[in-house]
């Protein structure tokens, strides 16, 4: 079962191969939902014309809320195939759309006053280790 696919929710807008669902619960005022028409699980399973479906979608949506609902955006790819569906997770491949502004909700709360904290040094051995496997 899936959520957006059996129209449990509405879309708020659409192209041919892509729709927008509003977040909820979201993470800030704003935060929407962009995905394929066609249940996708694995990012890897979009065809190109999905994936620029939903492209187009998400460049809209910055266009349209940018300076109204934020000055800048996340845009954040969720594949969580060890995470069970619920009311936060569906197995439906999706891009959030969260605006973003300076000291926002997500900034104060999840980044702390010190976002430097969230970042770890990439030290020679790991770094050889994941370009190793883009090669």
């Amino acid at each position: 079962m899936c959520r957006f696919c059996d129209k449990l929710e509405k879309p708020v807008r659409e192209n041919e191969l892509a729709q927008v669902f509003l977040s909820n619960p979201h993470k800030v005022p704003g935060h929407v939902l962009v995905m394929p028409k066609r249940h996708v699980e694995k990012p890897w399973e979009l065809t190109s014309e999905e994936l620029q479906a939903c492209f187009d979608l998400i460049f809209l949506i910055e266009k349209r809320f940018l300076g109204k609902l934020g000055d800048g955006f996340d845009i954040r790819q969720s594949y969580w195939p060890f995470h069970k569906a619920d009311n936060l997770k569906a197995k439906h491949i999706l891009f959030h759309v969260i605006p973003r502004s300076e000291n926002d909700y997500l900034f104060k709360i999840a980044e702390g006053q010190n976002p430097d904290d969230l970042y770890a040094g990439l030290d020679e051995v790991e770094g050889d280790a994941v370009a190793r496997l883009l090669r």
